[in-house]
């Protein structure tokens, strides 16, 4: 496709009307976008009229107040995303878990049955540990487990 003065005629004309790149190629015919948009840069047009303003505003979309989650699964090549929506469910406030006075003991007296719930800053001089009795084969003791094992809602809230 090349340039004739009857083609770059009706460039001018059409970009001086306000019609897009898009337009003026699909007017044109045999011409892409870039390539109009690039006869324009070239030929120095500028100052092209503005595209006609809608009369009357268009009607903003309706906001629901829900919560948006989007759930990804994969399959081959291609990730899917799906979006699901879900009501906020209040949940209840959950009691204050009281920890009983603890033994706090060192890294160096920790062993099997004791609760290993760290307490305070590391990189301080009075770190330690919980220490209080947890029975066999537990991590925490009562008052840590329940801070540290809480259930599937509690987390998501």
């Amino acid at each position: 496709m090349s340039w004739d003065d009857n083609r770059i005629e009706q460039l001018k004309k059409l970009w001086s009307e306000g019609l897009s790149a898009s337009q003026i190629a699909a007017e044109l015919g045999g011409v892409t976008r870039n390539a109009v948009i690039g006869k324009v840069h070239r030929l120095g047009l500028s100052g092209r009229a503005k595209a006609k303003p809608a009369s009357v505003a268009r009607p903003r979309k309706v906001v629901r107040n829900t919560m948006r989650t989007s759930v990804v699964s994969a399959r081959g090549n291609l990730a899917v995303v799906e979006m699901v929506d879900t009501e906020i469910e209040i949940m209840p406030v959950r009691e204050n878990v009281v920890i009983p006075m603890s033994k706090r003991i060192s890294i160096m007296e920790l062993r099997e049955g004791v609760c290993r719930w760290p307490m305070g800053d590391p990189l301080q001089a009075d770190f330690a540990y919980c220490g209080a009795d947890c029975g066999g084969g537990k991590t925490y003791c009562d008052a840590h487990a329940r801070i540290a094992f809480q259930p599937q809602n509690d987390r998501r809230r």
